[in-house]
This record gives structure tokens, sequence and C-alpha cells, in this order.
């Protein structure tokens, strides 16, 4: 197994944990340079009736408190889902090196989809992109998710 699966294996495990709460199951990790777990989030809008906490955000803020910085270069982010533009402007700010996320959000993502937020010149920094790096495994977790909610 590679240490992207593994990583993004955590982020799955996140986004299932946050669907046992009743979060949209977003998960997400964050590793130092060298390859370290430093923050792992999933979706707590709902338990913290915050429309920032976000997964993304949630893993941000923890790596952030870890290293005494707001900026995390080097850094690696691991998403299960593409993340929304709020999340790719915080990315930008926090300078992550690389992101890797799982499934593209054609409804709500900022990053490949809609608003393209690293694309815009305003866009303090621009990660190295990757997705579909557990693609599968994360749609048909969000998938599931919903047909859930729809039903009952």
């Amino acid at each position: 197994m590679s240490r992207f699966t593994s990583h993004m294996d955590l982020a799955l495990t996140e986004a299932r944990t946050a669907a046992a709460r009743g979060e949209v199951p977003v998960g997400a990790v964050v590793v130092t340079p060298g390859g370290e777990v430093v923050a792992r989030a999933g979706n707590r809008t709902r338990e913290l009736a915050d429309p920032t906490a976000h997964a993304e955000i949630l893993a941000l803020r923890a790596a952030c408190a870890a290293a005494g910085s707001e900026r995390l270069p080097g850094h690696v982010l691991y998403v299960t889902l593409e993340p929304c533009p709020m999340c790719a402007a915080a990315i930008s700010q926090a300078r992550i090196a690389r992101l890797y996320y799982g499934a593209a959000d054609p409804k709500s993502g900022g990053v490949a989809q809609g608003p393209r937020v690293f694309a815009h010149p305003q866009s303090h920094h621009v990660p190295e992109v990757y997705d579909g790096i557990g693609a599968d495994a994360a749609a048909e977790l969000l998938r599931g998710f919903f047909a859930g909610r729809r039903d009952g």
C-alpha cells in the first residue's frame, strides 16, 4: 500500500466517522513534509452549528496549531471530496504544497469544478493538485449517505 493510499484511507475513516455523526461524509488528513500525520478531521458543521466546520478547515486549523504557524509550507492535504471554494481558499492561505482529493464535486467543488479558485490571479498560493485518489470509495460513501437521507 502506498503512502498516498494509506493517507487517503485515514481520510476515508474520518469521513465514515463523520457520517456516523450524521454529517456529510468528508474527511481530511494533513501530513508534514516528513510524512507524519499531524491532523485528521471529518465534517462537523451540524455538530458545531458552524458552516465553516468542513473537514479541510478543521484539519488545517489543527495542523496550524501543531506547527505554531498560520502557514504550512511543504505540508500535504488529503481530502475525500474536491474542496469547496471556501476550503480551496483556506488551502491557498495555508500554503499547502500538495492537495490530493478523491471524488470530484460537480455541484460545489472549487478546484476543478465551479470557480476553480487556484486558477485565479488572486490566489496567494497554488498547490500541486492530484485528483482521483480513492475516488471510488469516497463517491460510494457519499452516494450511500445521501441515499439514506432520501430514503429515511
